[in-house]
Formats: structure tokens, C-alpha cells, sequence
């Protein structure tokens, strides 16, 4: 690779070719792997809070951190890295959307939409939501709540058929429809089933930790382009954070942001190998999520 700091395109370019195409081997089996962990211990703490074991409430909130997370394994699904077998990012990508709220057909034509225009205010489709100016902003924001009032309409409106995102294109609007319908369906028979077996624990394995854990995930993901310069380059547009292998292994390698969208390409598993051949020529990088928050909020208060 050539020396210096160079534009993230410059990067790519210059490795070889027999590089890219190790960079963005795809596989099922590092994929199942990690979902078997992700996935297994969200379904060990849901059984122990099911049957209230001594001290259960304390797991509320790991529970609730490893559901939201589901959020970037559904992102890795949507851009069909997470396994090499087209069906089973697809099958996965439905099952995380069902347990947090997000309609994964919908999603992924938000979040190409972001990746082809990132940090653009006029296309960025996560911008228009307006990041936090002030400091109860920043706790609003912080809290969830306004993501998931949006995310219920999303699901309602798509469910209607008047779902007018322009990045959805037209030719994908029945899907959406027919996905946000499955998903109440599928809701509606949950809680018919809840019911008819005079049961809470979905409520306490499942809703009440994915409240408590929606806040971590705010957190996480506003340092992903929080104060990122609205700029093309994906070297300073996003932020990678460097933080400890738990939190990575939990957001599937995500905390190496800029580099994802350097190179889209590149699965959850390689992205450690592209970050040592990118990390030179990163513009915008923090030593942990608690330094960018306390950055963030000095600005908000200065």
C-alpha cells in the first residue's frame, strides 16, 4: 500500500486484487458462529428472566443491550455480509426486525440511502431527524423514545400503504407494505398467545429489556457520524471508535465505522484486517465512547 494519508477511494485502489477479494470473503460459518453467541445468550438471559431466578431484574439491562444490538446485525444482513448464503442474511435479517421494531425491507433502502449520501443534509435520509443542540435534547434523544414512536409509525404507515419515503422506490413499495403487515400479524399472534397462556414473561424477557437497552445503543450509534463534518470523503465524514473487544464483538465489528464505509463490502469478521491497512489514513477517530459523550455535551453546554 502507498504511504500518506490518502482519500478513502485511494485506499481501495491500491490494494491488490487477490487483497479485495480476501478483504470481502463472505462466510457462513464465522456469521453462525457469531449469532450463535449473540443469539444464545440473548435466549439464556430471556429463560433465566422467564423463571425469575434470585436476582433477576439485575439482568434487564445485558438482556436489553444484547436485543438492541440486533440492530447491527440486521444493518450487516442488510448489506448481505454477515453469511455467504443469500436466504440466510435475508431469513436473519426478518427475526432481528421483528424482536426490535424495524421493518429490514424498509431499512435497507434507508440505509443504502445513507451510504450513497452520507453526511449530505439535503439526502442524507439519518439526518433529517436533527442531532441534539441542546442538553435535554440530548437526553430525549438519549432516552429512545423518539425512536421508537418512530419506528411504530414507520410500521403503521407501511402497513397503510402510504409509506412516501423517497428512497424507497416505487417498484418496492409492495414489499415494504407487505412486510410492515406480516410483522403485526406476527406481533398480533404473540401477544393472542401471551394471552391465551396467562403469561408475562415476553414482557419482562423481552419488551421491558429492549426499553432499558435502546438507550445504549443511542449512545453508541451517535458516535458513529456525531459531529463528523459534512464532507464526501469517508475518512472524515465517520468516526471510528476504538473501544474494548466486548462492545465489538457485540456491535459486530461496527465500532470500525469508517472503515465500513470505506469499503461496504467487506463482512463484520474482516473489517479488524481492513482497519490495520486503513488506520493511517483516518481523519476522524475517538479513544472510547465515553470521551466522544463528554465531548459532546461540553459543546452543548460551551
Amino acid at each position: 500500500m502507498e504511504t500518506g494519508r490518502m482519500d478513502y477511494r485511494a485506499v481501495i485502489r491500491s490494494l491488490p486484487e487477490g487483497q479485495r477479494a480476501r478483504l470481502t470473503r463472505r462466510s457462513d460459518r464465522r456469521g453462525l458462529a457469531h449469532l450463535a453467541g449473540h443469539g444464545g445468550l440473548i435466549v439464556l438471559l430471556g429463560g433465566l428472566i422467564a423463571v425469575r431466578v434470585p436476582y433477576w431484574p439485575l439482568l434487564l439491562v445485558p438482556q436489553g443491550v444484547l436485543i438492541v444490538f440486533l440492530f447491527t446485525l440486521l444493518h450487516e444482513t442488510s448489506h448481505r455480509t454477515a453469511f455467504a448464503t443469500p436466504w440466510l442474511n435475508k431469513a436473519v435479517a426478518r427475526v432481528c426486525g421483528l424482536f426490535i421494531l424495524l421493518p429490514p425491507e424498509w431499512f435497507r433502502y434507508f440505509h443504502f440511502a445513507h451510504h450513497r449520501h452520507t453526511q449530505d443534509p439535503a439526502r442524507d435520509p439519518e439526518l433529517r431527524a436533527a442531532k441534539p443542540t441542546t442538553v435535554s435534547g440530548y437526553v430525549r434523544h438519549v432516552s429512545g423514545l423518539p425512536v421508537w414512536r418512530e419506528q411504530v409509525l414507520t410500521v403503521l404507515r407501511n402497513a397503510a400503504g402510504r409509506c412516501d419515503d423517497d428512497f424507497v422506490p416505487s417498484s418496492g413499495r409492495r414489499a415494504v407494505r407487505r412486510e410492515a403487515r406480516v410483522m403485526l400479524l406476527l406481533y398480533g399472534l404473540i401477544a393472542a398467545a401471551s394471552l391465551a397462556l396467562g403469561t408475562v414473561a415476553l414482557a419482562y424477557a423481552w419488551l421491558l429489556p429492549a426499553l432499558l437497552g435502546q438507550p445504549f445503543l443511542r449512545l453508541y450509534l451517535m458516535a458513529e457520524h456525531g459531529g463528523c463534518p459534512h464532507v464526501e470523503n469517508m475518512f472524515e465524514n465517520s468516526r471510528t471508535t476504538f473501544t474494548n473487544g466486548l462492545v465489538r464483538k457485540i456491535a459486530w465489528n461496527m465500532p470500525y465505522h469508517a472503515e465500513h464505509h470505506a469499503f461496504p463490502a467487506v463482512p463484520f469478521h474482516q473489517l479488524p484486517s481492513f482497519h490495520a491497512l486503513a488506520r493511517a489514513h483516518l481523519r476522524v477517530t475517538e479513544r472510547g465512547y465515553a470521551r466522544f459523550h463528554r465531548k459532546y455535551l461540553a459543546d452543548l453546554a460551551a
